[in-house]
């Protein structure tokens, strides 16, 4: 019910809409665009917009003229809130398989209980891990309140990913069972992304090294509901300084303040620059990147970029 066939390459980059794109964004969006116009793939953006408490429609409206505004184009434009039926279709699918099941437990309760998790958070210990989700007489998933999580198999799982990074895990016991559905029925990111890229016929995932820790547990998720795996390339990322990433999380610079002190051209060529594309920051077009693209003349390592209040400066 759930298989879809794939007869040619298909990339997308996937921004959430919780506030101005940064620069970390930009490099990301272009690198991405880079891998598919460099391969021929088709090429989607897709505005994730699920978090009911932190994404508005002025951010995705912003993201797509940001985006447009630095050069790149898509093949095609989606949000992801209107994917819900194909979400709810993967949920029934699990509770099918027997493997979801209802959490009530508070993020206080699990920090203080679960130990922490490779990335810092803490990790769920598996409280709720064995009660049942209501009969299908009383709704199933659908009655539920509560949030919703997947018991995942045990076991190290190796993804491949095409820069050589070491994405082999056990998410279980790195993170614990994942929520699929939240309390307020938004769904989560990690049930929503396998969903879509699966449903958008999604082949290459390139995305910031940020993301590689929850590639294992998408994997597994993949498995779970029999979906192909697509091919997972993991970049550089833009820090800031001190050594955080360059976000919103962070309270980095937006495209506002970047486009106020740039042409589209000029930051290009920085973040071409940035991250080894080009041995000086002369103003480009994305599409001038194109002839000579390869990823092995991309930086491994991630770059410092400062924002001084009117410039990006990049730190040796």
């Amino acid at each position: 019910m759930l298989q879809r066939a794939v007869t040619a390459e298909v990339g997308r980059y996937a921004p959430s809409t919780t506030g101005p794109a940064h620069p970390g964004t930009l490099l990301a969006a272009l690198l991405c665009w880079l891998d598919a116009r460099s391969r021929g793939a088709r090429l989607i953006l897709r505005l994730e917009d699920l978090d009911p408490e932190r994404c508005r429609p002025e951010y995705s409206r912003a993201m797509v003229e940001d985006l447009a505004w630095l050069g790149l184009e898509w093949d095609e434009v989606v949000e992801q809130h209107q994917a819900r039926s194909d979400h709810e279709a993967a949920l029934d699918r699990l509770a099918e398989l027997g493997v979801l099941y209802p959490c009530s437990c508070s993020r206080a309760q699990i920090r203080a209980t679960g130990g922490r998790s490779h990335d810092g958070g803490a990790r769920y210990p598996g409280t709720c891990r064995e009660r049942p989700l209501p009969s299908a007489g009383e709704g199933g998933w659908r009655s539920c309140g509560e949030a919703l999580r997947v018991r995942l198999p045990s076991g190290v799982v190796r993804p491949a990913d095409e820069g050589g990074l070491d994405l082999a895990q056990d998410p279980l016991a790195c993170f614990g069972d994942p929520v699929v559905r939240r309390r307020d029925g938004a769904l989560a990111y990690h049930l929503a992304c396998v969903v879509d890229d699966h449903w958008s016929g999604v082949t290459r995932v390139v995305r910031g090294r940020d993301l590689a820790s929850s590639t294992a547990t998408q994997v597994v998720l993949q498995q779970l509901l029999d979906f192909r795996l697509p091919v997972y390339r993991h970049h550089l990322l833009l820090l800031e300084p001190a050594g955080g990433k360059l976000a919103k999380f962070h309270g980095s610079v937006g495209t506002p303040q970047l486009r106020a002190a740039y042409t589209p051209e000029q930051l290009c060529g920085l973040l071409a620059h940035a991250v080894g594309l080009r041995a000086s920051p002369d103003p480009l077009r994305p599409e001038s990147l194109l002839p000579d693209f390869a990823w092995p003349r991309i930086h491994p390592q991630d770059q410092v970029l400062h924002w001084t209040g009117h410039t990006l400066t990049l730190h040796p």
